[in-house]
């Protein structure tokens, strides 16, 4: 699986704003509500983000060698899928809501207390976080490189890539 790229989630986010600030002036002229998450959203996205980090915390202690017993490959893959998943949701999410903000800027001073300025500010941390969490437990899904592998020198031939990491990911 190929590690996340940071310029990918900066695009998603870049997009999504664009979206979010064109839903919103939408909607503020169609005098609709604005499309911003509830707070309880926060609630399930740092349930999301608490659950990746402990499956990746999982991984990591497997990998450094808290073994009792052998851990599945198919668990690793699984959490390293998920912690993709988590970056690109938190990526969305913050480019949206970062949108919402974006179209809000001449209001501002006036709109401060504004719920909608709140929920959308809490939301782009949130996102933060789930793209942090992403990263991290990316981190902790690498496997390192074996010991044989180093020592032969093997060149690459036109078969053979070179891993996109040190060692690679689950």
């Amino acid at each position: 699986m190929k590690p996340l790229k940071p310029w990918v989630l900066g695009i998603i986010v870049v997009v999504l704003g664009l979206v979010g600030m064109g839903a919103t002036v939408l909607t503020e002229r169609a005098s609709a509500p604005t499309a911003v998450l509830p707070l309880s959203a926060l609630g399930s996205m740092a349930f999301i983000g608490v659950m990746t980090l402990a499956l990746g915390i999982r991984v990591l202690r497997w990998r450094t060698g808290h073994r009792k017993r052998m851990l599945d490959p198919i668990f690793a893959a699984r959490t390293l899928v998920l912690a993709h998943a988590c970056a690109y949701a938190g990526a969305v999410l913050l480019g949206w809501h970062a949108g919402v903000i974006a179209d809000q800027i001449p209001f501002l001073a006036a709109r401060a207390g504004n719920p909608i300025v709140r929920q959308a500010f809490g939301m782009m941390a949130g996102g933060i976080a789930m793209i942090a969490i992403g990263f991290i437990v990316e981190r902790f899904c690498r496997i390192p490189p074996e010991e044989g592998e180093e020592a032969e020198g093997a060149p690459d031939g036109p078969g053979r890539r070179a891993p996109d990491t040190e060692g690679g990911l689950a």
